[in-house]
């Protein structure tokens, strides 16, 4: 089992959707004043298209605003896949009302009223780079 696998892009992009769909939180790492700042957030997915759900007064907005250039990192999680993902990425803030119904559900109520809440946002994650790391693989680089 110590064999490392190469995959194909289409291969590499199933791998990368499936640990998306696997992991349901990540660690969002943005710029503010020109220092890193992390935090833990829920992920949601539709294939590669990643979207995290916000408050627009938070600080993580402002951050975006100002620089659009984000960091994820997932997985590894204990009982998780053990794969990881590293994305390099912009972020979009968007009250795009179709997005906001579309990631919507009833574990963000502790936060907003519903999907037409006017602060629930969408920070709509556009991938430029990702790493992924599986259980039995070497590391393997996906650009868009």
């Amino acid at each position: 089992m110590g064999k490392t696998e190469t995959l194909d892009r289409s291969q590499l992009e199933q791998a990368i959707v499936k640990a998306l769909d696997n992991n349901k939180f990540c660690s969002l790492g943005t710029v503010e004043g020109g220092k890193p700042k992390v935090r833990y957030m829920a992920l949601f997915n539709d294939g590669m298209n990643i979207h995290l759900a916000t408050d627009r007064k938070t600080h993580k907005v402002e951050e975006l605003k100002d620089n659009p250039n984000a960091y994820l990192l997932l997985g590894y999680e204990v009982g998780g896949t053990k794969e990881v993902l590293e994305v390099e990425a912009t972020v979009q803030v968007t009250a795009d009302e179709g997005l906001r119904k579309q990631v919507w559900n009833e574990s963000l109520k502790k936060w907003f009223s519903g999907p037409d809440d006017p602060d629930y946002v969408i920070l709509d994650v556009n991938p430029t780079r990702i790493e992924y790391v599986g259980q039995q693989m070497e590391r393997q680089v996906w650009t868009k």
